[in-house]
């Protein structure tokens, strides 16, 4: 599980690393809003911790920049702003939740396990749709201009991801790190080979080709015919 803290304070940005990594999750901290919106865009996020009050650019407008990307990870604000004027907006622009400085660790773990929670119903409920290809959460099969394609469960969830970050260059690191879940060794060809029985089963007879390799990076899923 990776997340994203963007917090300026490095105290409280150490202290809420130590205390998730110590818990399992994959964090990476940075401490200004311009370099949040990158990382939030580009890094393939399970969750994103926010401050509000930030240097070049404030939390609010990282979370218009996530939301204008299509991005719909969610978010968690930390802030000393209790205004309810501020908690509004904030949740209006697509926050997920709201915790004010000075809280309790315990309080912030348990509204990450909360979101996460969330998150898991809505995703379980939701088809996938990519181009003509369909992913349906709730029955675990795929489709392809209404033709059903038979998937292992490993090439189901690496087909998730990219379909999840559809138009995201996933790096193989990324793909690894979401869709095996632990360290592996990163010199395998172990996705490339279940990268290449998703072509052969989801692009073989199809004139738009889905899957795209980046080379030297990893790979993309988008719909249209270029990267």
């Amino acid at each position: 599980m990776r997340i994203l803290l963007v917090e300026d304070d490095k105290s409280a940005s150490r202290f809420i690393k130590k205390g998730l990594s110590e818990r399992g999750y994959s964090v990476d901290a940075v401490f200004d809003g311009e370099e949040g919106l990158y990382q939030a865009t580009t890094g393939g996020y399970d969750l994103i911790i926010l401050d509000i009050m930030l240097p070049e650019l404030s939390g609010f407008e990282v979370l218009k920049g996530i939301r204008k990307h299509g991005i719909v990870t969610p978010v968690i604000f930390l802030t000393a702003r209790d205004d309810t004027e501020d908690v509004v907006h904030g949740l209006e622009l697509g926050a997920d939740d709201y915790l004010v400085k000075p809280f309790s660790f315990p309080e912030l773990l348990a509204r990450i396990k909360a979101v996460l929670r969330r998150g898991e119903k809505e995703a379980a409920s939701t088809r996938l749709v990519v181009g003509d290809l369909t992913l349906n959460m709730l029955t675990r099969t795929a489709e392809r201009s209404g033709k059903t394609i038979e998937l292992s469960g490993k090439e189901f969830s690496l087909l998730e991801y990219l379909m999840r970050n559809a138009g995201q260059v996933l790096t193989r690191t990324m793909i690894l790190e979401h869709v095996w879940g632990y360290d592996f060794d990163t010199a395998s060809n172990i996705i490339d080979v279940h990268i290449n029985r998703l072509r052969a089963k989801i692009d073989k007879d199809h004139e738009v080709k889905l899957i795209k390799t980046i080379k030297g990076v990893g790979y993309v899923l988008k719909a249209d015919e270029h990267v």
